[in-house]
């Protein structure tokens, strides 16, 4: 098992909108790094942090896991999309994601300046310089961490 953190905005889709839908594609990312880890490294049942960005409090929202890998991002095909890729062929696809379905939104977020400032989660890309990607990998020493920060503020 692998583990992930996908950043969504909230004003477009955010954990309340998971939640309610119970599922969703992850379309309309056009960064190839972050479709390859959808790609070739994604396998269903894979956790994931959700983490909302470019919000007033950015930060990790809840969870999700993989439950479906390798679904054709539909948007790319269709002319009115801000997704449209004219380059994609429907025989070849160039954008290729993953379906996630929601586990639990966390009674508090693990905010970005938590994570900062937490001495033992400064190896999270997130946290790093230049490391904007919407999809990445997190380790399991961290997503574990992450866990146990969100059950003690119950």
């Amino acid at each position: 098992m692998k583990y992930w953190l996908m950043k969504s905005e909230p004003d477009v889709y955010g954990i309340d909108n998971l939640q309610k839908d119970k599922f969703t594609i992850w379309e309309g990312v056009r960064n190839y790094q972050a479709r390859n880890f959808m790609r070739d490294n994604m396998s269903i049942n894979d956790e994931v942090l959700f983490y909302h960005s470019s919000c007033d409090i950015p930060g990790i929202y809840g969870l999700a896991e993989v439950s479906k890998v390798r679904v054709v991002d539909k948007t790319q095909f269709e002319k009115k999309s801000e997704y449209f890729d004219k380059r994609s062929k429907v025989e070849s696809p160039s954008w290729i994601c993953v379906e996630v379905k929601f586990i639990k939104k966390f009674l508090y977020p693990i905010t970005l300046s938590e994570i900062r400032e937490d001495e033992n989660l400064q190896n999270m890309r997130v946290v790093q310089k230049g490391s904007r990607l919407s999809i990445q990998p997190v380790d399991k020493k961290d997503f574990e961490y992450i866990l146990k920060l969100s059950e003690q503020r119950k």
